[in-house]
Formats: structure tokens, C-alpha cells, sequence
């Protein structure tokens, strides 16, 4: 059992019975229509909604499930394994405030892309590192992006990122979102969370929204 699963064990947040959340269609979510998307999986989503969240261009972030068959899928079912859903962000984003090729870089300096199916203690295909692109822009930017950063050498290992299509999108239960702002006490959010923002800081501290500075 992960540290992190333990954790929503411990708050009796597992086993809700909820009803599954719908899904948002891309559309419903731009209000503005100068905002575009971007879908990431980094491990826990956690961690990676809580990286997204303060970067600046960044208008919204969704934690949520992608990747997978059936509709509307629970985090019970998810963290089984059996779904083929990945924990993601959906983001939205001002392109005129930062580029997709931006988010790809932060994507991949603030996780290990070159462990198969894992973020640290998170074990799992829901853990994978993927991108799901929106567009052939998307696609095309994020496999010259891995190419690079593949014959760069930067990691021993070989990059074993997923970029795939978009399908859908479904969010996760209400008490996943935003959590590291609500439980920053807990001691997944001490333990694993802040160190991470921590290196964020200090890789993209120009890119950090004001708000967000220390």
C-alpha cells in the first residue's frame, strides 16, 4: 500500500459512494476562447495540480482520470489498476502568457520520466508518465521535445513517456482537488509535495505566479 493511499485510508476519504463525477467536455471548460488545453499524467495528481497551479498563464487546473475505457471511472476503480486510466491535470492555460512547449519542459523536470509505471512509492499504470495531446501542434511538440531530450542524455535511462491522443477527461471526486492548498499538514503533502515544489522553485522560479512566491 502506498504512502498515499494510506493517507485517504486514514481521512476516510476511499470508498465514498458518491456518485461519479460527469465529464467536462473541453468546450464547457473555455470560457475564453483565447485559453487552449493541455492534458498531463505525472504520478500522483496531486503533485502535478499542485506544480500547475502556480504557473503563470495558467488559469485552471482539473485533477482527474484519462486514458482509460469506461466512462465516468472512481478513484476506488482507478487505483485498482483494471481501468487503463492515468491520474492527470487538465489545464487550461493563456497561450500569449506561456507556450505549450513551456508546460513540456515544467512536465518533465518536475518528474522522473524513465520509470515505467511509477512516481516514487506510486505504483501503477495510473501512475504513468503520458501526454495526452489535443492537437498534431501538441503531438508534434512534445515528440521533438522527447527526441531532445532523449539524445541529451539527461537521464540514464530512456524516457519511457506516453504521448497519446486525447479521448476524454472525467475529474476526480471533489476532495482530490485542490488538496495540497487544503491539507498541506498531511504528510503526503509534506513528505512528497513540498519537496517537489521546492526543486520547482528553484528550476522555474521565473515562472511562478506572484501569489505563489515565498
Amino acid at each position: 500500500m502506498t504512502i498515499r493511499l494510506s493517507i485517504i485510508l486514514l481521512f476516510g476519504l476511499l470508498l465514498s459512494t458518491a456518485d461519479a463525477q460527469p465529464q467536462i467536455k473541453e468546450e464547457d471548460k473555455m470560457s475564453d476562447n483565447k485559453l487552449q488545453t493541455a492534458t498531463f499524467g505525472s504520478g500522483c495528481f496531486w503533485c502535478t495540480e499542485a506544480v500547475f497551479k502556480r504557473v503563470k498563464g495558467v488559469k485552471n487546473v482539473t485533477s482527474g482520470y484519462a486514458g482509460g475505457k469506461p466512462a465516468n471511472p472512481t478513484y476506488r476503480e482507478v487505483s485498482s489498476g483494471q481501468t487503463g486510466h492515468a491520474e492527470v491535470v487538465q489545464i487550461n492555460y493563456d497561450p500569449e502568457e506561456i507556450a505549450y512547449e513551456e508546460l513540456l519542459q515544467i512536465f518533465w523536470r518536475t518528474h522522473n520520466p524513465t520509470t515505467l509505471n511509477r512516481q516514487g512509492a506510486d505504483v501503477g499504470t495510473q501512475y504513468r508518465s503520458v501526454i495526452f495531446f489535443h492537437n498534431q501542434e501538441q503531438l508534434r511538440l512534445a515528440k521533438e521535445y522527447k527526441e531532445k531530450l532523449d539524445n541529451a542524455g539527461i537521464w540514464e535511462d530512456p524516457i519511457v513517456t506516453e504521448i497519446s491522443p486525447y479521448e476524454a477527461f472525467y475529474p476526480a471526486e471533489e476532495y482530490h482537488q485542490d488538496y495540497y492548498e487544503k491539507n498541506p499538514n498531511a504528510g503526503y503533502c509534506q513528505f512528497v509535495i513540498i519537496p517537489k515544489l521546492e526543486k520547482f522553485q528553484e528550476i522555474f522560479g521565473s515562472k511562478i505566479k506572484e501569489k505563489f512566491r515565498e
